[in-house]
């Protein structure tokens, strides 16, 4: 009965919202050929989101990539797709995040982003152009404003719900039931803006094909990381639950949408000399400034300090902190090393800030003192509940010198932490400073363009990365390789080299 009343709620209040919004608010989309209904995002507001946010986009990424000859050449491509979509006067802006996380997105108003890492994976000009034209479809297609628009409506819906029904936990219910069809609807829009990309990329002069080559190309670094982070054989994400589609039927359909451009399949130059003389001798990997991982280890030459993460946790370097993730039989735990500075404070103190800082409810059990490698600490640690699991929480914070101070936070489950201590315990330990001649000596990987020989195989020239890994795993999924395929004489292929 409630379900009965709620639904005439909700046709009510649309029929006195529908008709003041629907003939300001509804607009034939030229790209998607489609009526576009977002009464609480107009245009002005998408440019003002994206004018608001590209400072902190670019904070939470390590900025823009400082190589003039990368960002122009990015640009460049982005206004020439832009100038074949359907806001070819649009302010388009394209920048170059300075991460090696492989990403490419795009924020209301028309700001794309593609990150270092993503260039180093794109084996072509038209590869390229298939990933910034999909960013562009997304603005194209206003598909930041529809979303918006579905979740302010799904929103409402559950508050009148539980209003009516004096339940939360229905009201909960039911935004939960929204979710679940915008995570649907936003596959949607993914495979949308694929399409668009295709259009642009065709229309621009690329080789509209190279788009299913390159979401390959991804895919196969996806699983890549997944067996570098001791995660193989994991099972995927579920298709229903996820936010973008599986990776194999956006292949088929991109190639689809090629063909359908009726433009024949190799008759297009995807111009990967051009492409690879923008990006040889490009940073790969950390920025040596922002700090270095080399397998478990940190180290971070500005700041002159180390550590060595445990076994089986697998480091990520970001903007504010240094993240370490359990995988295998450490499944489930979480370090946070970051600093701060502690002036006028004790290192307790500080370690009592950090402690509310990440907002731990609990107080601090178990305080004392220790020493680290001649550096004054201390540590606590509580027991809570997080999503339904039990957790240990401890802190170690560490005076460096003068005002400088830093800090590990472990999150490990109740039940693997007599297994893991002793390894966090090690973690703690290997935290020491470094000399100036060791900061001197560490040195960046960068892009190194090479061509195949008569004789050259993938195995003898995969000798060359500069990893102590995976050497033959990691050239091919650079490449866009095949295992075991045979190279040809004259063909240019990428490396990952030490940068002297």
């Amino acid at each position: 009965m409630w379900l009965k009343q709620y639904k005439k709620i909700i046709s009510n209040m649309l029929l006195i919202i529908m008709p003041l919004t629907l003939q300001a608010c509804t607009t034939l989309n030229p790209a998607t050929g489609q009526q576009d209904f977002t009464p609480f995002m107009s245009p002005s507001k998408e440019l003002q989101i994206g004018q608001q946010q590209h400072p902190l986009i670019l904070q939470e990424n390590g900025g823009d990539y400082k190589n003039p000859k990368v960002a122009n050449y990015v640009n460049d491509l982005g206004q020439r797709l832009v100038a074949n979509s359907e806001l070819k006067d649009y302010p388009f802006t394209f920048t170059v995040l300075d991460t090696p996380l492989v990403n490419a997105f795009a924020l209301p108003g028309g700001y794309v982003y593609v990150t270092r890492g993503i260039l180093a994976m794109v084996n072509s000009e038209s590869a390229l152009a298939s990933v910034i034209g999909h960013e562009i479809g997304h603005v194209t297609a206003r598909h930041a404003a529809k979303r918006y628009n579905n979740q302010m409506f799904a929103g409402l819906g559950a508050a009148i719900l539980g209003a009516v029904s004096g339940d939360s936990g229905v009201a909960n219910s039911l935004n939960q039931g929204a979710q679940v069809y915008l995570l649907s609807y936003s596959r949607n829009q993914e495979y949308q803006s694929d399409e668009l990309g295709v259009r642009y990329s065709s229309r621009a002069g690329f080789d509209p094909y190279a788009a299913a080559e390159m979401l390959k190309s991804l895919d196969a670094d996806h699983k890549l990381q997944l067996i570098l982070a001791n995660r193989a054989g994991e099972p995927e994400q579920s298709d229903f639950f996820s936010t973008h589609p599986n990776t194999q039927d956006r292949v088929s359909r991109a190639y689809t949408e090629a063909v359908n451009t009726q433009i024949p399949e190799n008759s297009r130059d995807r111009h990967q000399d051009q492409y690879f003389n923008v990006i040889d001798g490009m940073l790969w990997g950390d920025d040596p400034k922002q700090g270095v991982i080399n397998g478990r280890n940190f180290i971070h030459p500005t700041m002159k300090l180390k550590f060595t993460a445990p076994e089986n946790y697998v480091l990520q370097n970001t903007a504010d902190a240094v993240m370490a993730r359990g995988t295998g039989d450490a499944e489930g735990g979480v370090v946070i090393f970051s600093g701060g500075s502690m002036k006028d404070k004790t290192i307790s103190q500080y370690g009592n800030e950090v402690w509310s800082a990440y907002k731990i409810e609990n107080p601090m059990e178990g305080v004392q003192t220790m020493n680290v490698n001649g550096m004054d600490a201390m540590t606590g640690y509580t027991n809570m509940t997080l999503n339904e699991q039990n957790y240990v929480v401890r802190i170690v914070a560490i005076h460096y010198a003068g005002d400088s101070a830093y800090h590990f936070v472990m999150l490990t489950p109740q039940s693997k932490y007599q297994a893991l201590s002793d390894s966090l315990q090690r973690m703690t330990y290997s935290f020491n400073k470094i000399t100036q001649a060791e900061a001197d000596g560490i040195k960046g990987k960068k892009i190194k363009i090479v061509t195949v020989q008569r004789g050259d195989t993938i195995d003898s020239i995969a000798r060359n990365m500069d990893f102590d890994d995976y050497k033959v795993e990691r050239f091919v999924a650079l490449n866009g390789l095949d295992q075991g395929q045979a190279l040809k004489a004259g063909q240019k292929l990428k490396l990952i080299v030490r940068d002297n």
